[in-house]
């Protein structure tokens, strides 16, 4: 484990996403409210599903901190600037109702957008998002942040905890690291624990995870002061409370050692976990929004008219950008046109009595990437 709570040479200033000092401290912004916007017309974004407090945003209006909810304050059609404490994490990322880590790097930001196709044959962001999880930057800066959670561990029903008291510690460690924090290298040189340990430890072995003044947070014993000790008497009897003895130095440093954080506590597989969850928790709450004006249609064998299924959303306008539409048993159902203008399905029946399909629709929202699927149960009646 990285030494305890030292500190380093000058810190030389990074580029793209190493370490940037701030020339001023950000402010820490107050707001309120939910998703859809707050009254003086700006609207509220989050990091994550569950959210990441603590990280100071900038856009080209607003200033301020991700509350508990890991909530932001813009204006739309503005981009962020993200930190933890002095350290810059992303820049320029488009502001909107959810951002993730993936939105912080440009290039894996890009091929969000583009989907994959399931074997349904219909457009799905998840297969996509899995496989830039991968991703050497994004999973190393993940388990950065996890890292920084108040607790040691991301329960999997809590966001991260970035505490003023670990920004405070992390923002006076930065000048003292022996080089910038780059997100970029492989995952053993970003766990290093040599001489000296990686940047990224060297900085989470100056942050106590503990309330100021706890034991924990003080130097450890020095291995010369423990020799120096007494030894402790064996009759009980005989302890002075007020001697430091060597198995108490030996037992205190131990203590302080083990509470010391490392980057090798925090595995990629740990980080990609932690983004499928908050992922799928976004595409579940968006997909929420949206329904179809009937769950299981019935239709006689000999109805062969055009039907129609319209999607639905709850509360505002559907606003769509794409949709796709299939028919599990095309012999049965037949598709006859889809679209988003109209947000509607049409097909009609073509099978025997008994016989049904299911209509998979895949539909794209507007100002996401994030497609949501539905379905239509179609049952032929006598």
């Amino acid at each position: 484990m990285a030494v305890a709570h030292l500190t380093r040479p000058l810190l030389t200033l990074p580029h793209a996403l190493l370490i940037t000092l701030c020339i001023s401290p950000l402010l820490s912004g107050c707001f309120g409210g939910d998703s859809g916007g707050s009254s003086s017309d700006t609207s509220i974004g989050r990091v994550n599903a569950l959210g990441i407090s603590g990280i100071s945003y900038q856009t080209a209006s607003q200033t301020g901190r991700t509350d508990a909810n890991g909530q932001f304050v813009y204006y739309p059609g503005e981009t962020l600037d993200l930190r933890v404490g002095n350290l810059l994490i992303a820049e320029g990322v488009p502001a909107q109702e959810w951002i993730t880590p993936l939105e912080f790097f440009p290039d894996i930001r890009a091929q969000l957008t583009t989907p994959s196709v399931d074997d349904e044959g219909l457009s799905t962001h998840t297969i996509t998002e899995q496989q830039l999880i991968t991703r050497i930057p994004l999973t190393n800066l993940t388990r950065f942040l996890i890292a920084l959670n108040w607790t040691e561990n991301v329960q999997e029903n809590e966001g991260i905890d970035i505490r003023n008291r670990v920004i405070q510690q992390l923002n006076a460690a930065l000048p003292n690291l022996t080089s910038p924090i780059d997100f970029a290298v492989s995952e053993a040189e970003f766990n290093a624990t040599g001489n000296p340990p990686s940047p990224a430890n060297q900085l989470l072995a100056a942050i106590c995870f503990y309330p100021e003044g706890d034991e924990l947070c003080e130097q450890p014993p020095t291995e010369e002061e423990i020799n120096n000790a007494p030894e402790r008497p064996e009759d009980e009897d005989d302890w002075d409370p007020d001697v430091d003895y060597k198995q108490d130095l030996s037992a205190r440093r131990q203590r302080i050692l083990e509470a010391v954080r490392s980057m090798d506590e925090v595995d990629a597989e740990d980080a990609r976990l932690y983004l499928t969850r908050e992922l799928n928790a976004i595409s579940t709450t968006i997909g929420n929004r949206f329904y179809l004006d009937n769950h299981i249609a019935r239709h006689p064998a000999n109805d062969t008219a055009i039907k129609q299924v319209n999607i639905r959303r709850i509360r505002g306008g559907l606003d769509l950008a794409n949709v796709e539409a299939i028919t599990t048993r095309p012999q049965d159902v037949v598709l006859h046109s889809y679209s988003w203008q109209t947000a509607a399905v049409e097909y009609y029946i073509a099978g025997l009595a008994d016989g049904e399909s299911e209509i998979v629709i895949s539909l794209l929202p507007e100002n996401t990437y994030r497609w949501v699927r539905k379905s239509l149960r179609v049952v032929i009646t006598d």
